[in-house]
């Protein structure tokens, strides 16, 4: 695994983009310089969940910029990730291939779960390590995370679809603060809590937690409101809240509001933030909640920082996969380990992306028989495409779920070749499923697969195909299948002493 001397996050939020530099010192991230602009892009969602043209043009000036700082870092030092208002928007593949191009570096999209990890990644970071249970809250512009973990790991994540951009244009439009609006928000807010609280919430005859933090933009901004008007040395307390939201309301209007402590750019998604934030305060019992410093972007350093480490979360979660669908450990191993070899000698050269997901699919192939044997790549895919799946991306999910939807049956319904780039990996993927069917450490053949514009051959020896007469006639099968793809594509089998 290639080693960085710096590392680069970008958090595409839905109400600011933030970037965050680190430099790499073992197993150590000391923070450099940082962007952070306040998009909105929440806001610029229409009614037909679109991104309209100006929150669009905020966004890509934006990237613009951060991708000036960032030019010349090699690509595996930098990850960039799209939250809420990506996940939503109908039109997000289009601004993206956009966005891509302004930043100069790729752009994933992750669920909410894991967008709830990495959050709480960043946090536990920059705080005291400890091992009693913490709370971590994240109000964004368009979701609102909620998580319970010790140490550095998540036991509990949520996301809600509820944020302070969302909230702020749907029930305080230009600023405008009623008791009937304040109210109206608190019922939307309390009804979306109610619906994971559970997990969430402490009593006074439950304690699930013994801390709690909040993160990003809303959590600091009220903490400073309540620290500058004396309800707290710096916390979010619950008396403060309800005293912003009487002022709020009494001043009818955010613009009208002068409070020591509210910054101009917090002013627009005040109001949402706020009625968030004390529906949490009032369903899941917290009286008094701490300001982390840390929040996505440097969760997102740590995690990078792992990959580069070999401390990979995706690696983890692909063997909770497999011993959560009681996967044949063994039998994964040998495609994978097949798989592999045939991909590493294809030319051009594949790169090491590529490869991990390769063997990554293999490792998860089989996944689908604990639903059912018939179909079961169509199980495994339906689950790595749907599943919550801790450090992958919902891009990596979906490479994932077509690498094994096309590990065994017909390749004509498809329609992968030749546009696809996945196919040189489901071929190796294919041809290591089929060399492993006997599922017994078979004494395999010195074999190659040469790739030159679609035209492939596979190196095998006469001999062994003679005493293997099963295993070549279930070649002769894989070679009509590939044959049926399409006259830009074929599979020739080649004879060697």
């Amino acid at each position: 695994m290639q080693e960085y001397e710096t590392l680069a996050a970008i958090d595409l939020g839905s109400n600011s983009f933030h970037m965050q530099v680190g430099r790499v010192e073992g197993e150590q991230l000391f923070y450099l310089d940082s962007i952070k602009e306040p998009v909105r892009l929440a806001s610029g969602l229409t009614a037909t969940k679109r991104l309209d043209a100006a929150s669009q043009r905020r966004a890509l000036d934006c990237l613009a910029r951060i991708g000036e700082r960032l030019q010349g870092m090699p690509a595996g030092a930098v990850r960039a990730v799209g939250t809420s208002a990506l996940r939503v928007a109908k039109n997000s593949a289009d601004f993206l291939a956009k966005a891509q191009a302004a930043l100069g570096f790729e752009i994933e999209i992750v669920a909410g779960r894991e967008e709830a990890r990495l959050i709480y990644l960043g946090v536990s970071h920059s705080l005291p390590l400890t091992q009693t249970p913490r709370l971590v809250v994240d109000i964004g512009g368009g979701s609102t995370e909620c998580i319970i973990g010790t140490g550095y790991e998540a036991q509990e994540r949520e996301s809600l679809r509820m944020g302070c951009v969302v909230f702020s244009k749907q029930f305080f439009a230009d600023g405008v603060v009623s008791k009937q609006a304040m109210d109206s928000a608190d019922i939307a807010a309390r009804v979306e809590i109610q619906l994971v609280a559970s997990p969430f919430r402490n009593s006074s005859t439950t304690q699930v937690w013994q801390e709690a933090v909040g993160s990003s933009g809303t959590a600091r901004a009220l903490g400073e409101i309540c620290r500058l008007n004396n309800h707290s040395d710096g916390a979010i307390t619950l008396n403060g809240l309800r005293w912003l939201r009487d002022r709020l309301t009494k001043a009818g209007q955010v613009n009208k509001l002068d409070l020591p402590g509210l910054k101009p750019d917090r002013r627009p998604v005040l109001a949402g933030g706020m009625a968030i934030m004390l529906a949490l305060f009032e369903e899941l019992g917290i009286d008094h909640m701490d300001v982390a410093q840390g929040a996505m972007r440097e969760g997102i350093l740590w995690d990078l920082l792992g990959r580069v480490h070999d401390q990979d979360m995706r690696d983890i979660s692909v063997g909770q996969f497999q011993r959560r669908y009681h996967v044949d450990i063994k039998q994964a191993g040998r495609v994978a380990l097949l798989a592999t070899a045939l991909a590493k000698n294809l030319q051009p050269r594949i790169d090491e992306e590529a490869l991990r997901a390769l063997n990554w699919a293999a490792l998860l192939h089989e996944i689908g028989i604990s639903i059912a044997h018939s179909g079961f790549h169509k199980h495994g895919a339906y689950i790595l495409e749907n599943a919550d799946m801790p450090g992958f991306s919902r891009r990596d999910q979906s490479r994932l779920a077509a690498l094994v939807r096309a590990s065994r049956g017909g390749l004509g319904k498809l329609g992968f070749f030749p546009a696809d780039p996945n196919w040189p990996l489901i071929l190796c993927l294919r041809l290591a499923v089929l060399f492993n069917s006997g599922r017994n450490n078979p004494s395999l053949p010195k074999m190659q697969l040469a790739c030159d514009n679609g035209a492939c051959q596979l190196h095998l020896p006469a001999a062994w195909l003679k005493a293997n007469l099963l295993t070549q006639a279930a070649l002769d099968d894989e070679l009509k299948a590939w044959r049926e793809v399409g006259p830009d594509f074929r599979l020739e089998q080649l004879q060697t002493d």
